[in-house]
């Protein structure tokens, strides 16, 4: 038997991108999946998959932006399983345009609430939850949460954030038996970057990043498995990454 088979591990951003990738890897081992995105139709399509390949899937339909929708997702998740092993706070969205060519400033402001707030609100509601199970709570950041990327002013400042509170929830949690996993991955090949906005808060519609030269999401997937099943303090995925921590 599997380390997460019978978990119950609630997955946000989970209809495509990384999200799905990490549902997708884990559905072999037999999890109980509680999956979160704004897209019933996607969502539904991830559970389809991940439930052939052995998991047992919940969708939640969730705009993780609003705090109410955040404690639902968390009531949905006690009500049909009564428990929670791993939280995994990975929706998000970036940005792409210099500070000085920014027109919409309401671009801060929308990608803390859906990159950093979102799951100190997640983390607030299934934390008690969380502390009966002594489980796991997963921070999908970014290397951009460890270091300046230009054009991502507002992308980096809601990863760093997400450092800085999970680090320091973790020397809280001391003793809980509740574990703090951070995800620093490099850049991955993801709707997130055609979505990404421009500096007068549109769309981009077209990733610009040659993607053939990045990483993929199953790969960057098992990474993160890898990190929950061994509750990795910190998991950095590619030499580029380690190297410039380090620097």
């Amino acid at each position: 038997m599997s380390k997460l088979t019978e978990k119950v591990i609630v997955i946000t951003g989970a209809s495509e991108g990384i999200g799905r990738a990490l549902a997708v890897t884990l559905a072999p081992q037999r999890p109980r999946l509680v999956l979160a995105a704004r897209s019933r139709d996607r969502l539904q399509s991830c559970a389809d998959e991940c439930s052939a390949i052995g998991a047992e899937c919940l969708i939640v339909p969730t705009d993780v932006t609003d705090e109410n929708e955040c404690k639902n997702l968390i009531d949905e998740t006690i009500e049909r399983f009564g428990r929670i092993d791993v939280l995994v706070n990975n929706a998000g969205g970036t940005m792409w345009a210099r500070f000085d060519e920014v027109e919409d400033l309401s671009i801060y402001e929308n990608l803390m609430r859906l990159n950093y707030l979102s799951a100190v609100w997640l983390t607030y509601h299934a934390l008690p939850h969380l502390k009966a199970t002594k489980g796991l709570i997963v921070g999908i950041s970014s290397l951009a949460g460890i270091t300046g990327v230009p054009c991502r002013t507002g992308y980096a400042a809601t990863k760093h954030a997400m450092f800085g509170f999970f680090d320091s929830l973790r020397i809280e949690l001391e003793g809980s038996g509740v574990d703090v996993t951070m995800i620093a991955p490099d850049f991955v090949v993801s709707q997130i970057h055609k979505r990404a906005l421009r500096g007068d808060g549109t769309p981009l519609s077209k990733t610009p990043m040659q993607e053939t030269k990045i990483m993929d999401t199953r790969t960057c997937a098992e990474f993160i498995v890898g990190g929950i099943e061994r509750r990795q303090r910190l998991v950095i995925m590619t030499f580029r990454g380690h190297l410039g921590r380090w620097l």
